[in-house]
């Protein structure tokens, strides 16, 4: 079965990358906004740049955190990539705070990167920290493309990858049929679109839903 993707689009984030690197590995990919397309969808990703405040009133106007927590409910598999990460837990301190999607417990903090340049951009070694689905056939410490300049908190059990810069950050996580990670993997080369099939596969085997 080819798993159907839903991109959510909030017109924040490089989406034709994401869209391009799933039909690389063999999923059928949609770019959208409209929640009975998301619905009619087998997974669903949430991308994003920039600032994390801006990113949820764009979330909250068009409806998608609703469409996302309904989807979560469902038990239809939900990955974030970058900023998509972060909205997925609670909170962050970004330009003076704001309030997340709240599928993953924690906060998202600027970087702990003393002496060195914020943003983090580049190449950086993802230590696995647990077995996943979504990690099948990636070896630990394979490096992943970064550009970002806060990192979240998950709660230990939800940790699933972490990396390097300065001190060391979470940089992936899961928590039931929810994946989110730091770097890019449509950016990363051949672990990335390794990563990206696994979300697939995950996607197709998901029980059907309306």
């Amino acid at each position: 079965m080819t798993a159907r993707i839903a991109i959510l689009d909030y017109g924040m984030g490089n989406l034709r990358s994401v869209e391009k690197a799933l039909e690389h590995v063999g999923a059928t990919a949609t770019i959208t906004s409209d929640a009975g397309e998301a619905r009619a969808a087998d997974g669903v990703i949430l991308p994003g740049v920039g600032a994390f405040p801006r990113a949820m009133e764009r979330v909250r106007e068009l409806g998608l955190d609703e469409l996302i927590g309904e989807r979560r409910e469902a038990g239809v598999p939900i990955l974030g990539i970058c900023l998509g990460l972060q909205l997925l837990f609670d909170s962050t301190t970004e330009l003076g705070g704001a309030a997340g999607l709240g599928l993953l417990p924690g906060g998202v903090d600027r970087l702990d990167a003393e002496g060195l340049k914020v943003p983090h951009i580049g190449w950086s070694p993802v230590r696995w920290e647990q077995d996943s689905a979504l990690t099948d056939g990636i070896a630990t410490e394979t490096p992943f493309y970064f550009v970002h300049s806060f990192a979240p908190r998950p709660e230990p059990g939800d940790l699933l990858g972490s990396a390097a810069y300065g001190a060391r950050f979470a940089c992936a996580a899961q928590r039931d049929n929810v994946f989110g990670v730091q770097f890019h993997p449509e950016k990363s080369s051949a672990a990335g679109l390794r990563l990206l099939a696994n979300f697939a596969g995950v996607c197709a085997k998901a029980p059907a839903t309306a």
